[in-house]
């Protein structure tokens, strides 16, 4: 008979969880991002005002991304000036926004999104100071055995 109530009690509270969690997809003025990035750096200034403009809250911590990106499983040679948790995913580096949503939408089983270097025309690295350059890259989705694919190119 306790077993029986204990587990009635787990399941009551799961379904309450539920439905203050909610199902599905977060609409953008839920989503939470966790940015890490240096508290001097312009660009990742940039890249989290590209999220806050899209309506993404974001809560940054100013204390460098090095461990962060080791934690969250993103090899170095993928690595930008900043990391970020967005849902159950990491995005390394100026990812567009267009792109976290995408990922957010399809659900696939990987690590998350990165944007290797700070390509110049990328979200928070097109300031007024590069002018109208654009730099080729590409949006690399990292799988969970740490292979990569091509996400999004930008050309």
């Amino acid at each position: 008979m306790m077993n029986v109530t204990l587990k009635y009690r787990a399941w009551l509270a799961g379904l309450f969880l539920s439905s203050m969690l909610g199902t599905g997809t977060a609409t953008a003025s839920e989503l939470i991002a966790e940015v890490w990035k240096d508290p001097n750096c312009g660009c990742c200034n940039e890249w989290v005002q590209h999220l806050e403009e899209a309506g993404i809250r974001v809560r940054t911590f100013n204390t460098g991304n090095t461990d962060i990106r080791e934690r969250l499983g993103i090899a170095r040679q993928f690595g930008s000036c900043h990391t970020a948790r967005i849902g159950d995913y990491a995005v390394e580096g100026h990812v567009p926004i267009a792109d976290v949503r995408r990922l957010l939408e399809e659900k696939p089983e990987a690590i998350g999104l990165a944007v290797p270097g700070m390509p110049i025309g990328s979200p928070g690295m097109d300031g007024l100071m590069y002018g109208d350059r654009k730099d080729a890259y590409d949006v690399l989705l990292i799988q969970v055995d740490g292979s990569t694919s091509v996400y999004q190119p930008y050309r």
